[in-house]
């Protein structure tokens, strides 16, 4: 038997994704998209046929934050006489009646959320019509469903308050939450409920204290309130400890209480309080966000210590959080070589692992399970003594190397840069990535199938750079990029290039809506054995005289967009990527690229949800960083980009970065995440986002000048940098063009 709190939702293949994307352009019909995600919750439920209970609305058409935000009517003003599909995808895609709502990550995850938006002068209430269609689909085939719902306290943590009283608010959204329950409850006797409350992972730091009076109580009554109701309800946290708050939710009438023994090993400190309870503990012991291979020898021995305490008929063996974060199956993996591939486990592979160690902890043995179990012993055994793993050059050379910094401070370096570099004022550039057309993609996968040839592939390459360079020049954006015709995903394409590094074909994971990235995976040591940028981008500046920006990935993006080794620390994991990158850099200036980006969009994601755990991962990822861009000559000015991440927090690390400029993600948020730049004097150059790529939208020539003024207002225009939000490859040239013309013009508009 076993339990998972939810299942990869975007299919096998990526039928949703494809499913979506014909969708949103008008090829095919809501019964269409419909009847694909039917045949996906299908297919997913007898994936998990042999677990206790399949789980609904776990699937989601885009995000199960929206979800619930939409179930309650939560819908921001100007979308709210929209209904249906239009009115869920105008919240996270835009709309012409306004922009989308935020986007931001999944607490430290690289799956994003939108985050509602929530005020007290709008009314909510309880719509089940989607959690009723899935019931009842799991009920008429068979399957005894468990309903996954985000808790309420999670819920209104994430959530935006755009006005009014925090207290007011939350009370009007309890009522109709409540309400949803009383609807949910009226489906069958006894309907299983697990919510998640992954905010109570962040103890008493997180927002809800600071947002609400008298929290404790609250989270007693609700939860008790909610016992009453005729469901059984599993409230479960994951991404790290929740003892604090478990200590209130064992003294609710709740049925059942769901712990990540994985990324949170305090938890352990609560099974005393467990055990004098009478709740049942889902003991979340096989990883749900990395792809290494349980071993179960190890896994039976925490089982084991977690039941000498909690008796063993009230633990249920479970899966650390949603498996939303790992690829579907291993089935069809070709490229991974077999030894590295006997190694992984996905969700496929995941809950194969859950039934047999659940089955080996109540001690039900047969053959089948035998043979499993030495088949997994000695894949554990292979994997610890491999040499694939271990390579003594690098790790001599991290032994040697001498962390640094750059040579002069950024106030001597940003003189000698704004005489080089001669650029005007408030200049314009993009975030790197232009569109990813069907061409280039069919033209990168029939150079990998070898259906066309290297020169072939080069001359089709060089055709779109050249085209992305004119484009640049005629519309006078001032610093050019080339476009990265040749990279399929920031990540990706640096790991193909790096020992230690292995890829799949298919382990797609989703990053939001039908966004979807297949992670590199690091099981080895890793090092950079050649030049990974320069063929492309010398190539480009050989085109202009304009200044060309070299593109990378920065250090802690790559390690956070990975799946990591968990054989070694990811500080040191990251400190060998760092290298990597420091000798690009190197490579890039000797080359006579003037300016480099390094992006660290997942640069926050990586944060630990413990406030005591934060000041350790700042200091290693900061250092990697530093180690990354030290090599840089002064005159070489170093860009960085974040995007979606509350920068508050986190402001006087982002200038111990000590990169020249930093652009960030500000369109969908205001000038909100601006401001605080301001508030503490910081001296480094800005490029705030003056519109949102991830909207179809074209903003007008008049929208991004008065954008751009309110920038203004915050801080000086010798420090402002114009830019897009993120990168551009998934928006289409016909979006693109103008939008970024406009830029040019609302830019010169304000020069005047």
């Amino acid at each position: 038997m076993g339990s998972i709190l939810g299942f990869p939702r975007i299919g096998k293949n990526r039928e949703l994704k494809k499913a979506l994307e014909s969708f949103w352009n008008g090829k095919c019909s809501q019964q269409d998209l419909e009847s694909v995600a039917k045949n996906l919750r299908s297919a997913h439920w007898e994936q998990q046929k042999n677990l206790d209970y399949v789980c609904i609305n776990d699937f989601s058409f885009y995000d199960n934050v929206l979800d619930l935000a939409y179930a309650l009517n939560a819908k921001p003003q100007r979308f709210k006489d929209l209904e249906g599909l239009e009115g869920y995808f105008a919240m996270a895609r835009g709309h012409t009646k306004g922009v989308a709502c935020e986007m931001t990550k999944w607490f430290n995850t690289n799956y994003h959320y939108v985050v509602p938006e929530l005020s007290d002068t709008d009314s909510y209430h309880a719509n089940i019509q989607y959690i009723k269609a899935q019931y009842i689909e799991a009920k008429e085939l068979g399957y005894t469903p468990k309903i996954s719902l985000i808790g309420l306290f999670t819920f209104f943590g994430l959530s935006k308050i755009t006005q009014g009283n925090p207290n007011i608010i939350f009370e009007k959204l309890q009522i109709a939450y409540v309400d949803l329950i009383n609807q949910i409850a009226d489906l069958d006797k006894d309907v299983v409920i697990e919510f998640s409350e992954p905010i109570f992972t962040q103890g008493v730091q997180n927002v809800l204290f600071s947002r609400l009076d008298n929290i404790e109580s609250t989270l007693s009554t609700f939860y008790n309130t909610i016992s009453t109701k005729g469901v059984k309800a599993i409230v479960s946290t994951f991404f790290e400890h929740s003892n604090e708050l478990t200590k209130i939710l064992l003294q609710t009438n709740i049925y059942g209480i769901g712990l990540d023994f994985i990324y949170g090993e305090k938890n352990i400190e609560s099974l005393p309080l467990i055990a004098h309870s009478d709740k049942i503990l889902y003991a979340g012991v096989i990883d749900g966000r990395n792809i290494w291979v349980a071993d179960i020898e190890s896994k039976l021995k925490l089982l084991e210590t977690i039941s000498s305490i909690v008796p063993k008929d009230r633990v249920v063996v479970s899966a650390s959080c949603s498996l939303l974060h790992v690829p579907f199956s291993k089935d069809g993996e070709t490229k991974i070589e077999s030894e590295i591939l006997s190694w992984l486990s996905f969700a496929q592979e995941k809950i194969e692992e859950l039934y047999v160690l659940e089955n080996v902890f109540r001690g039900q043995f047969d053959s089948k399970i035998q043979d499993f179990l030495e088949q997994n012993k000695a894949i554990n055994t292979s994997r610890r003594h491999s040499h694939k793993t271990h390579n003594k050059t690098i790790r001599q050379r991290i032994a040697a190397y001498n962390h640094q910094q750059r040579s002069l401070s950024f106030a001597e370096r940003i003189k000698i840069q704004k005489k080089q570099l001669n650029l005007p004022t408030l200049p314009t550039t993009t975030i790197g990535s232009f569109p990813q057309t069907s061409e280039i993609r069919a033209l990168r996968l029939g150079y990998k199938k070898g259906e066309i040839n290297k020169a072939q592939y080069e001359d089709g390459i060089k055709a779109y750079i050249k085209d992305c360079v004119k484009f640049q020049e005629e519309i006078g954006l001032d610093v050019l990029v080339h476009g990265e015709p040749e990279r399929n995903d920031m990540v990706e394409y640096f790991g193909e290039q790096l020992e230690g590094f292995v890829f799949s074909s298919n382990a797609w994971v989703q990053s939001y809506g039908s966004r979807c990235v297949k992670p590199p995976i690091i099981y080895g040591d890793v090092a950079r054995p050649k030049p990974m940028t320069i063929e492309w981008i010398t190539y480009a500046q050989s085109l202009t005289k304009k200044i060309m920006k070299g593109m990378l990935t920065g250090p802690v993006t790559i390690l956070n967009w990975s799946f990591v080794r968990d054989d070694l620390a990811r500080s040191a994991v990251c400190e060998q990527i760092a290298l990597c990158i420091a000798d690009e850099i190197d490579d890039l200036q000797k080359a006579g690229i003037q300016i480099i980006q390094v992006d660290e969009a997942a640069f926050k994601e990586g944060y630990p949800l413990r406030q005591e755990n934060i000041k350790e991962y700042e200091t290693w990822a900061l250092q990697c960083f530093k180690s990354a861009t030290a090599i840089a000559a002064p005159q070489t000015q170093i860009h960085t980009h974040m995007c979606y991440s509350e920068f508050n927090d986190i402001i006087k690390t982002i200038e111990a970065l000590d990169a020249d400029v930093i652009s960030i993600e500000t369109a969908r948020s205001g000038n909100e995440l601006l401001k605080v730049f301001k508030e503490v004097g910081y001296t480094h150059e800005v490029g705030p986002g003056v519109y949102d790529i991830h909207s179809p939208r074209i903003p007008s020539v008049a929208e991004l000048e008065t954008q751009i003024r309110a920038l203004l207002e915050v801080l000086p225009k010798e420090q402002l940098w114009i830019n897009p939000d993120c990168g551009l490859k998934t928006r289409k040239w016909e979006e693109v063009k103008p939008s970024l013309q406009n830029i040019v013009e609302a830019v010169k508009k304000v020069r005047a």
